[in-house]
């Protein structure tokens, strides 16, 4: 594509996918291992949420083993709770943050110098701000796209991960101000932009997704992205927000590196194709009889693409560690459990029954033990936490007053204007009326 001819004139953009962020896991592996020259040359690395992670282990390069084992290991953790996202053992943020502090390099801020933009939403107006990473550190704020332009903080990409009420009650800061995930207000920044590769796990019209077999032609235009109304996107998103087991998770990684994999063949970004060989013996001949696909020469931009590619899902790939070794040996080894005894106990059929009914026993204690934990993490927060709020209740009391008043005001003159008591008429004078003639 002529797009990707010059180094550094195009950007990757990884949407918000929660749990499903193994999607992009695959869709990088994929990249890296049959177009590595994408990654090399991109310019930076958008993201959102889980996407802002992505694109952090992509500047800092770590390997596909490591990111595949901490993702499953949070979805691990919630498939040994009995009440799974709803159990107060359940605290992400708390998890994310400490593996930040123990994972990320030293260097990261250079690593990520000019490469890295992270989407946030300021808290409470909802505003979009993209985090441009420094290696000079220096904060500064630029009116081109709303982006402030600072060094790569852990606490920036804790800002995009806190989905409220979901993680907490009370947003992170971040530079004195607070902000949300990301995806409520720009789930895939700069979507618009022609040199931009979007890449999202729900299907939709974006670069790298799932090609749905649903006949919807409904799309729902939210938060900066286009989502189709389906079956398919409803259990996605139900996956995102309450993780299913790791074989599912596993397999949107798996299906992340055959999209990734259908996104090169059709624009002829890789040496042979390989799809086809996974669904037949040889790719369909053209009209002329040479092999190949159907290409579509009509492009404006002298690109070249062909939509003869098929769409191959997880259960057409008999054998996934053909394709590739090292993302099928990842997978495998992070979805490995504890084989002790007491673990698969936990894990078997009356295990898990004798969980459900101990529940009302053990389920107060452990309330009281880990709201205790969160309560000593939250005590070094609580004076700038209580002021903001105490600031924020101002301020809607104000609001609330301000309208309270104008309404008020607006009515009593309404009232002035038009009296509900109608003027009293003026006495008539009947010696002055004219009488009929019998009268007179």
């Amino acid at each position: 594509m002529s797009c990707f001819e010059k180094e550094g004139s195009w950007s990757l953009s990884f949407a918000g996918a929660g749990f499903l962020g193994l999607y992009h896991v695959g869709v990088v592996h994929c990249l890296r291992q049959r177009a590595p020259r994408l990654l090399r040359g991109a310019s930076r690395f958008y993201g959102s949420s889980s996407g802002a992670l992505v694109g952090v282990s992509v500047v800092s390069g770590f390997s596909v083993d490591f990111c595949c084992s901490r993702l499953m290991a949070m979805v691990k953790q919630v498939e040994q709770l009995s009440l799974g996202i709803f159990h107060p053992a359940f605290m992400p943020i708390e998890t994310i943050r400490q593996e930040l502090q123990d994972y990320l390099p030293a260097d990261v801020h250079i690593l990520a110098s000019q490469r890295l933009g992270i989407s946030l939403t300021h808290w409470p107006d909802g505003e979009n701000v993209i985090v441009l990473s420094d290696a000079a550190g220096k904060h500064r704020f630029s009116r081109k796209n709303n982006c402030v332009i600072t060094g790569l903080s852990p606490q920036a990409l804790v800002c995009s991960l806190y989905f409220p009420f979901y993680c907490g009650t009370i947003p992170p800061t971040f530079r004195g101000k607070r902000y949300i995930d990301g995806a409520l207000s720009n789930n895939l920044p700069f979507v618009d932009s022609p040199s931009t590769i979007t890449v999202s796990p729900f299907h939709g019209t974006v670069d790298i997704c799932p090609q749905s077999s649903s006949a919807s032609i409904h799309e729902l235009n939210a938060f900066n992205a286009s989502f189709q109304i389906s079956t398919e996107n409803f259990f996605l998103g139900i996956t995102s927000l309450i993780s299913c087991s790791p074989e599912v998770v596993a397999d949107s990684c798996r299906q992340g590196y055959l999209d990734a994999l259908r996104f090169l063949e059709r624009r002829g970004l890789t040496k042979e194709p390989v799809l086809w060989g996974l669904v037949s013996k040889e790719p369909p001949a053209t009209a002329d009889g040479a092999p190949g696909a159907a290409h579509d020469g009509g492009q404006e931009a002298g690109l070249s693409l062909s939509w003869a590619v098929p769409n191959v899902l997880v259960k057409d790939v008999p054998d996934f560690e053909q394709l590739s070794p090292e993302l099928e040996a990842a997978l495998k080894k992070a979805c490995m459990r504890d084989p002790s005894a007491w673990a698969s106990f936990c894990r078997s059929g009356p295990g898990r029954a004798l969980m459900y009914l101990l529940l009302p026993c053990t389920l107060p204690f452990e309330y009281v033990y880990f709201r205790s934990r969160r309560l000593v993490a939250w005590l070094p927060d609580v004076p700038a936490d209580l002021w903001w709020m105490q600031g924020l209740l101002r301020s809607l009391a104000l609001e609330v007053y301000s309208r309270t008043k104008d309404q008020l005001l607006r009515l009593v003159g309404l009232l002035a204007a038009s009296p509900l008591q109608p003027k009293a008429t003026p006495a008539k004078d009947l010696a002055k009326e004219p009488r009929p003639a019998h009268q007179a």
